[in-house]
């Protein structure tokens, strides 16, 4: 569920119980019980939206991460895949050194 479906659906139940809060309050106090039932329900609208941002948050902070740690391990092995490379070259490099010594008579 993204975030906007989310807030949706926090809005919507927020609606809800200004509504169901209308339909039972009181005639005596009604304005004032509405408005202060409105005013905590504006709350709750606020901290389910804060608490979706954190959590987008966290979530993103961990993805970040984890490509951040794909990347060392990507770059780690390239490094070393270059050293067996140039190492292999070397040993192939060496190799033929020693054959075009024996062969021609100059050492070994």
């Amino acid at each position: 569920m993204n975030s906007k479906k989310i807030c949706g659906i926090l809005i919507a139940g927020a609606l809800l119980v200004t509504y169901g809060v209308v339909a039972q309050a009181s005639p005596g106090g009604f304005g004032q019980d509405v408005k202060q039932d409105a005013k905590t329900v504006g709350h709750g609208v606020a901290d389910g939206a804060r608490d979706v941002g954190h959590a987008t948050r966290r979530v993103a902070k961990k993805v970040g991460h984890g490509a951040k740690d794909a990347g060392i391990g990507i770059g780690h092995g390239a490094k070393k895949a270059g050293i067996a490379i140039g190492h292999g070259a070397k040993e192939g490099w060496e190799a033929t050194k020693d054959a075009t010594k024996k062969v021609f008579g100059k050492g070994g």
